[in-house]
C-alpha cells in the first residue's frame, strides 16, 4: 500500500505541474518552454496511474481524486504561497478519507 500511495502522490505532482505549466504559458504569458514541461509532465502523470495495482481504471481515478485535491492544496501553499482556509482543510479531509476508504476496501 505504501508503493501505491507513492505512485498516487507522484502522479498528482506531475499532473499539477503539467496543468500549472499550461497556466503559466496561456494565462501568465510565460515562454513556450512551459508547454514542453506541461506535455512531458502530463504524459508522466498518465503513465504513473497505469502502475497502480488495481483492476479497474475508474477505481484508480477515484482514489487518485482525493489525493489530487490534497496535493493541489499543498501546491497552493508551497508554490503559490497562499494560505489554507477552514473550507480547504475540511473539504480535503473529507476527500482523503473517501480515497483511503476506497483504497483499503479494494486491497487484494
Amino acid at each position: 500500500m505504501i508503493l501505491e500511495l507513492f505512485i498516487y502522490i507522484a502522479a498528482a505532482f506531475f499532473e499539477i505541474l503539467g496543468c500549472y505549466s499550461f497556466w503559466m504559458f496561456f494565462k501568465l504569458q510565460h515562454n513556450s518552454l512551459w508547454l514542453f514541461v506541461g506535455v512531458i509532465s502530463l504524459v508522466t502523470f498518465a503513465y504513473l496511474l497505469t502502475k497502480v495495482n488495481l483492476e479497474f481504471a475508474g477505481r484508480a481515478y477515484a482514489i487518485y481524486g482525493g489525493i489530487y485535491i490534497v496535493s493541489s492544496l499543498f501546491w497552493l501553499y508551497f508554490v503559490e504561497k497562499q494560505s489554507f482556509n477552514k473550507w480547504d482543510l475540511l473539504g480535503s479531509a473529507i476527500c482523503i478519507l473517501g480515497a483511503i476508504i476506497i483504497l483499503i476496501g479494494n486491497q487484494k
